[in-house]
């Protein structure tokens, strides 16, 4: 598992926002892969987060 699999599972959902651990349950892979995966897309800035409640938990959109 890498971040291309995160990264075509935010490009095929675009009009949501999604947790690590939604994201992580769609594609079948570890939370901590997939929260690895958003760290590095967060970087490279293809991917818009946003505070989603809770202390520490980020949805993720993809960068339009």
């Amino acid at each position: 598992m890498g971040q291309q699999e995160v990264y075509d599972f935010l490009v095929k959902n675009k009009k949501g926002w999604y947790t690590s651990k939604e994201i992580s349950e769609s594609i079948n892979a570890s939370i901590g892969s997939v929260t690895m995966s958003l760290k590095k897309l967060r970087k490279a800035n293809l991917v818009k987060f946003k505070t989603a409640g809770k202390r520490n938990t980020y949805s993720y959109q993809i960068q339009a």
